[in-house]
């Protein structure tokens, strides 16, 4: 059977049709955006919900306005996570789960109606390790815009089908996973150590258990990006850096493509020392890039308004720049701590 043909049903059906399903929504100085995201998951068609927002310390209203959704909604709980990391509030919301499937739905998205009626009719068949959809890029401002059209972008995100996928298929990563709780705990959760890149190494953990994963495009995460370049850049370097983290714990999970961008910086950062001699050999050595930033900022352009095409190749940059610099920075810091001996990763 293809993965088509295996997830043609988007609705559970018999018992699981009312089954209860726990949505978790970890979040942190989301007073802007935690209300539209909580009232996406209320408005879902599958009613039987248990809608768990894990509040990380915020030190705005998030906790305020969650208590007020919790007094006019009984299925709404708010669990207070004093540690501020995102895999504590995963685990903490695990603990606290009281369905056979957990839904993640990030605090700066908001979902369709049909959402967690589709994700349910997936897991139900048993053949899921973790179901996921497609994370579509929100921008507010013009260079949000451009942020949002990068992101959707091959150039931009490279094989990161839950991007740009249009079809159905098993994959590596998923965002913002739906999985069986007997999964999760099998796995024991998320791994605290990890600030970021968290997601990506539970579901190398949920492959490697021989479980399998799969992209739906119809389940679609509007999900708000970062609205401008140098937000852009601090998010990307953080996952760059991240990545080396999960390498050091997985280094079969390292991919080619996951070297891309630190292949840009060093290229760069070789140029620029060629430079001082031979420019004309520093100009040759980052033309191919140039010329593939230029035709892909034009193509992806074409559907942006003009106040956010000039943004476009600005956040690629940001993107493979960013990447590049946060994996060569946690290089340095694995041999630092190589040369300190062995030790705990910290």
């Amino acid at each position: 059977m293809s993965t088509a043909e295996a997830a043609q049903d988007v609705a559970p059906q018999g018992a699981h049709a009312d089954e209860l399903v726990t949505v978790v929504i970890p979040a942190r100085n989301e007073e802007r955006a935690i209300r539209d995201c909580v009232a996406s998951i209320q408005a879902q068609t599958h009613r039987n919900l248990q809608i768990i927002v894990v509040d990380g310390d915020s030190e705005d209203g998030t906790a305020g306005v969650v208590k007020e959704i919790v007094d006019a909604d009984p299925r709404v709980e708010l669990v207070v996570n004093p540690q501020r990391v995102i895999p504590v509030s995963l685990n903490m919301a695990v603990q606290a789960a009281r369905a056979r499937w957990l839904v993640r739905v990030d605090a700066h998205a908001t979902v369709p109606p049909d959402y967690v009626a589709r994700a349910l009719s997936h897991l139900v068949t048993g053949r899921w390790g973790g179901v996921g959809g497609r994370k579509d890029g929100v921008g507010r401002t013009a260079a949000g815009r451009a942020v949002a059209a990068a992101m959707a972008s091959r150039f931009g995100v490279g094989g990161s089908t839950y991007h740009h996928g249009t079809t159905q298929r098993t994959v590596e990563h998923i965002p913002f996973g739906a999985y069986p709780l007997d999964v999760i705990r099998q796995l024991g959760g998320w791994d605290e150590r990890l600030r970021v890149n968290q997601d990506f190494e539970f579901d190398y953990r949920v492959r490697e258990a021989g479980h399998e994963l799969l992209f739906d495009p119809q389940l679609r995460i509007d999900w708000e990006s970062r609205q401008s370049v140098p937000a852009l850049f601090s998010q990307y370097r953080r996952y760059g850096h991240g990545k080396v983290r999960v390498a050091r714990l997985h280094p079969a999970s390292l991919r080619v493509r996951h070297l891309a961008a630190p292949a840009l910086v060093a290229t760069a950062a070789t140029a620029a020392v060629v430079a001082v001699r031979r420019p004309g050999r520093a100009a040759a050595m980052m033309a191919p890039y140039v010329v593939a930033l230029g035709l892909a900022s034009a193509r992806t352009a074409r559907t942006l308004d003009r106040e956010a095409k000039p943004w476009v190749a600005p956040a690629f940059l940001a993107m493979h720049v960013g990447w590049g610099l946060g994996f060569w920075k946690g290089v340095a810091e694995a041999a630092q701590e190589r040369l300190r001996g062995p030790g705990r990763m910290h």
